[in-house]
């Protein structure tokens, strides 16, 4: 028995929504979870607010998001019968300041995914959370738990549930939490206890809007994702638009930068769950060591990290656009075999890598003649 489970024989059972709650929270920060927050599972009032959005295109091609639209704005075609949604946080905030870089030729990736895939730290968890959850509810109570992978506007009910608020960036703030952390949920036909809503704290700042590298929020609440180096680095799986691909960097698989400006982070704090699954050579991993990986060594080096899904041939293809934008002379010869590559995608990203090069240096050359 948990000793959440211990609790309730203690307290005499958990009957009704606000005992069964109360267990809840207790056995989610028992399992790691930072944050434990109930809502309804009526449908989120931002529902249209997605459509407007599908209209727009603003979800480029992840035709996914279109192809489960109903689904999306009403919970109970998701479960039918739910009743209550538990939304759960996962801080992924690192205690130690980012070290500087040991040369200019290391690649950035996003900070969730330096670590182990997510998706597998947090089904243990979620599993067992939910397992307790439906025996304290008694027979005939089902629930289902998602991690970023159910057909849910995860971040309203997240608002909703007062785990956070949606900021000018799209993105969850919470302020106890910052922006670093990831959600999931599980939908149950339980009945239980709902918080109060949060309520939006952006006020006038706009540091998330002007940190955007590519312009991929042209106002606040809304992300076009056809400009989000996020979307062009991971989700994309063709070629990146050449006139997108200067903004880029040297990130090479997701960008935070919206996240890291937000001045909420000042309250984020290491999570548990996250700390024992952190992968510090992804830090800042060398741009032309990740070129020569084939698809053995690219399995190999990112086996149960999130960079997985992207792919040897997207990877690669992200890795040519920042050594376009950061290297120097010396990454010609590894681009060149690149640009050999027998993947059509990873050869065209490098071959514009080398012309981006070569042109920096002929216009440092230039230079210099000017001043002999």
């Amino acid at each position: 028995m948990s000793s959440a489970a211990d609790a309730l024989a203690v307290d005499g059972g958990a009957e009704g929504p606000v005992g069964i709650k109360e267990a809840l929270v207790r056995r989610s920060a028992e399992l790691g979870f930072d944050a434990c927050r109930v809502t309804t599972a009526a449908p989120p009032a931002t529902g249209p607010n997605l459509l407007k959005a599908l209209e727009r295109g603003d979800h480029a091609d992840m035709a996914w998001i279109a192809r489960n639209a109903e689904k999306r704005v009403d919970p109970e075609r998701v479960l039918p019968g739910a009743r209550s949604i538990v939304v759960l946080a996962v801080s992924y905030a690192r205690a130690a300041a980012e070290s500087p870089a040991r040369s200019a030729t290391q690649g950035v990736v996003a900070r969730y995914a330096r670590h182990l895939d997510y998706h597998d730290i947090l089904a243990g968890p979620l599993r067992t959370l939910t397992a307790d959850l439906d025996g304290w509810t008694g027979p005939g109570t089902r629930s289902l738990w998602y991690v970023d992978t159910g057909p849910i506007l995860e971040r309203d009910l997240a608002q909703r549930a007062g785990l956070g608020f949606a900021g000018k960036h799209t993105n969850l703030i919470s302020r106890r939490l910052g922006n670093w952390f990831l959600i999931a949920e599980i939908l149950t036909t339980a009945l239980l206890e709902p918080d109060a809503p949060e309520v939006n704290r952006c006020g006038t700042c706009h540091r998330c809007l002007d940190a955007c590298p590519t312009g991929a929020l042209p106002e606040p609440f809304r992300l076009d994702a056809r400009r989000c180096i996020s979307y062009l680095t991971i989700e994309n799986k063709g070629e990146i638009p050449e006139a997108l691909r200067p903004l880029i960097g040297s990130r090479i698989y997701g960008c935070d930068d919206c996240l890291a400006a937000c001045p909420w982070n000042r309250f984020a704090r290491e999570g548990r769950l996250m700390r024992e699954a952190v992968r510090q050579d992804l830090d800042q991993p060398e741009l032309v060591e990740l070129l020569s990986l084939d698809d053995a060594g690219f399995r190999s080096r990112f086996a149960g990290t999130p960079m997985l899904r992207s792919k040897r041939r997207g990877l690669l293809r992200n890795v040519c656009v920042a050594l376009g934008n950061v290297g120097g002379p010396e990454c010609l010869p590894a681009l060149a075999r690149a640009a050999a590559d027998s993947e059509p995608l990873v050869a065209g990203h490098a071959a514009w890598a080398i012309r981006q090069i070569e042109s920096r240096n002929a216009a440092i050359l230039d230079r210099g003649a000017a001043f002999r």
